[in-house]
């Protein structure tokens, strides 16, 4: 009976992932086809690798200029974000007064609101300060993003023993020593699995950066996928191409580290 259940969890998880899979694998195929080939036979696989899809799809997308404006956006979004949350959480965590708790509450808290809720009061009052920019933006992705990287964080710092801080205080280190000399190392996992979760969501972002940018020169490429199929919408090769040149870098990254993920998401399970 037990091997029954066995295989047929198999056949669940394998029919799970090829449900998963099957728009990617759509979307690959159809990117070296032909526009001929790809109305006469959209699911099959080409006959003829078109490669020059993606060379049309890059100069379509202007690819190095809105290559360079994610990075950039990217960048500076994900290294202030794990700056100030990890303190944050350090802070927060190791404090026992009921104001931390409380504090930690709200953090946990803004998880349940949806941006779409404050999302016109949010870009009426940066457009009064006049930061509708690129600092904008990533001061607007700290906002955000600041949520669930500290309830993160958070967990996971229960599983490093006061111990270590009170050790390290007699030797002499000050609070700011202890955490980047001892803390913020043990944090490696988590800050890992904040980092992938964080770049995926702010390299797939299309709804902030089209409310905050309004300018082609500093569009990032998920603004000029969506002009890319407004204006090519019956050449569907090469939309698929310019989909596949968008999101091969997350994913990348994404494999990368997806060992340094499980072991984040499960550091906080257990306190030691």
């Amino acid at each position: 009976m037990k091997a029954f259940w066995k295989v047929l969890s198999a056949i669940l998880r394998l029919l799970l992932a090829v449900v998963w899979l099957f728009p990617f694998y759509i979307m690959v195929v159809n990117s070296f086809k032909t526009k001929a080939d790809l109305f006469k036979d959209t699911l099959g696989f080409p006959k003829h690798f078109i490669f020059d899809n993606y060379v049309k799809a890059a100069e379509r997308l202007e690819l190095t200029v809105s290559l360079k404006n994610s990075v950039i956006v990217l960048v500076l979004s994900l290294v202030i974000l794990l700056l100030f949350t990890s303190m944050a959480s350090y802070a927060l965590e190791r404090n026992k007064k009921r104001v931390s708790t409380v504090i930690f509450l709200v953090f946990a808290s803004a998880l349940l609101v949806p941006f779409q809720s404050i999302m016109i009061p949010l870009i009426n009052l940066f457009g009064m300060a006049q930061l509708l920019k690129v600092w904008g933006l990533v001061f607007m992705y700290l906002g955000f993003g600041s949520s669930m990287a500290i309830f993160l964080y958070h967990g996971a710092l229960k599983s490093i023993p006061v111990s270590l801080d009170e050790a390290a205080y007699i030797d002499g280190c000050g609070r700011f020593k202890i955490f980047w000399l001892i803390i913020f190392p043990n944090l490696k996992n988590i800050t890992v699995t904040v980092a992938v979760l964080d770049t995926i969501w702010i390299w797939n972002d299309y709804l902030l950066p089209s409310l905050v940018i309004n300018k082609k020169e500093t569009m990032t490429i998920p603004l000029k996928v969506f002009y890319f199929f407004g204006e090519y919408t019956k050449q569907w090769n090469l939309a698929m191409a310019g989909l596949v040149i968008a999101i091969v870098p997350v994913m990348l990254f994404y494999f990368a580290a997806q060992k340094q993920i499980i072991s984040g998401i499960t550091s906080g399970a257990v306190k030691q």
